[in-house]
């Protein structure tokens, strides 16, 4: 088979590096990549939501599959773009067409969403413009801190949490009358602030059938201790130690379930990944959002841990026949480590020359904002790479992903010395 992926970042290079063991894989193409994909795949120098450029790639290169790293391409239709294409209609798209990319492409959508199918998530309202003077008044009803969620895509960017009640009703203005996130905030979801601890859990599901993926937890915060401005993902670690049996059988049958028959009641083919971020509250989980496609970092703890062949998974999405693929995990705990650059998530540089790598040992380096530049590794993002180990503990795996990052060196590389601080 030959596989397309879409995307640039350490994900991509996850989904490159798990879908290179494959005995079925003939040859995969990354678009655009990074340097890291480029060693062991064809990058091409295309935008992923430039479904032109895609479709040209795609004839010429005979691809059989593609796999959809990021969002931006899922909410803006990339799927329905190929089933509305006769030359292209045949061939599958891991990830869900626009309808189910809604479930991240809108938070009102997801809330609705939630409520409509009884699954348990922080209780909130939605405002526009036209009723700023209704959202004040819900936010007197709350108990600070205030959560505020443009509704549309924003780069992450989007949700503000604050303590002030006067400042949660000056950013909402911003938010509604100025556009502080664009077209992303016209439509603005107020809800309760859930006190507890954050996990990841990830499905990948033909539509009908499932398989659970590893739980993760990832680390958002520039500062040691989750001080600072939010970033990308500073790291992450899987499993999550207190996601037991007992929790994760809540997850599935209150929240997984509920999601996969749900998406079939209102009539979406939903093909690929549901990240779903929970929130443990006293031992009870509550959906704080949906995506539509894997995190990262959380990606690059959670592909390492699956011991079966993630190409005859895929395959089982395309075919809906899923629930006959086998799917086995590895048992021991995976973390990883990202290497920053300096000012990040703030103004930085890029084309600062990587060193060291060659050096790294029982660790896998996956590459995010890198690019090759005269035959050089050189950084090409905020978030350049991540380092990940395999251990029987936490800080046995840990141990060895900051042993590595010794070895590696650009000017004013950054990371946090504390992942999984609040596990061990």
């Amino acid at each position: 088979m030959n596989i397309l992926i879409l995307g640039s970042g350490g994900r991509e290079h996850a989904f490159t590096y798990k879908l290179s063991q494959s005995k079925k894989l003939d040859t995969i193409f990354v678009a655009p990549g990074n340097a890291g994909t480029a060693e062991i795949a064809t990058n091409v120098a295309i935008n992923p939501t430039d479904f032109d450029a895609v479709k040209k790639v795609v004839l010429d290169n005979n691809i059989t599959m593609v796999v959809v790293g990021p969002e931006a391409p899922l909410v803006e239709g990339v799927h329905d773009f190929f089933l509305a294409d006769d030359a292209l209609k045949s061939i599958p798209v891991i990830g869900p067409k626009k309808d189910g990319a809604l479930l991240e492409g809108s938070k009102d959508f997801s809330k609705q969403f939630m409520e409509k199918h009884n699954i348990p998530t922080a209780k909130y309202k939605s405002f526009t413009q036209k009723t700023l003077t209704e959202g004040y008044a819900f936010l007197e009803t709350l108990q600070p801190p205030f959560v505020l969620k443009a509704d549309g895509l924003a780069a992450g960017k989007g949700v503000l949490i604050l303590d002030n009640i006067d400042e949660a009703k000056a950013e909402l203005k911003e938010m509604l009358t100025n556009q502080k996130f664009g077209a992303a905030s016209a439509t603005v979801v107020i809800e309760e602030f859930l006190k507890g601890i954050e996990l990841s859990v990830f499905v990948l599901t033909d539509g009908k059938s499932y398989k659970v993926l590893p739980s993760a937890k990832d680390y958002k915060r520039i500062g040691e201790g989750d001080t600072g401005l939010n970033t990308g993902g500073m790291g992450a670690i899987s499993p999550v130690p207190f996601a037991d049996n007992a929790f994760l059988t809540k997850v599935e049958e209150r929240i997984i379930k509920p999601t996969v028959d749900g998406l079939q009641k209102d009539g979406i083919d939903y093909r690929g990944f549901i990240f779903i971020g929970l929130m443990n509250v006293a031992g009870d989980p509550f959906v704080i959002e949906y995506n539509v496609r894997m995190g990262d970092p959380e990606t690059e703890v959670v592909l390492p841990r699956i011991a079966s062949d993630l190409l005859e998974l895929f395959e089982g999405v395309a075919n809906q026949n899923l629930n006959e693929k086998s799917f086995e995990v590895i048992a021991q705990t995976a973390t990883t480590v990202m290497l920053v650059s300096g000012g990040y998530p703030e103004a930085y540089e890029k084309g600062k020359q990587i060193s060291g790598v060659e050096f790294v040992e029982d660790s896998i380096v996956f590459h995010a904002g890198t690019k090759l530049e005269n035959d050089t590794v050189v950084t090409n993002g905020g978030r350049v790479m991540a380092i990940t180990s395999f251990g029987d503990t936490i800080q046995e795996a840990l141990q060895k992903s900051y042993k590595n990052i010794d070895k590696i060196s650009f000017e004013k590389m950054n990371f946090r010395k504390d992942i999984g601080f609040d596990l061990q």
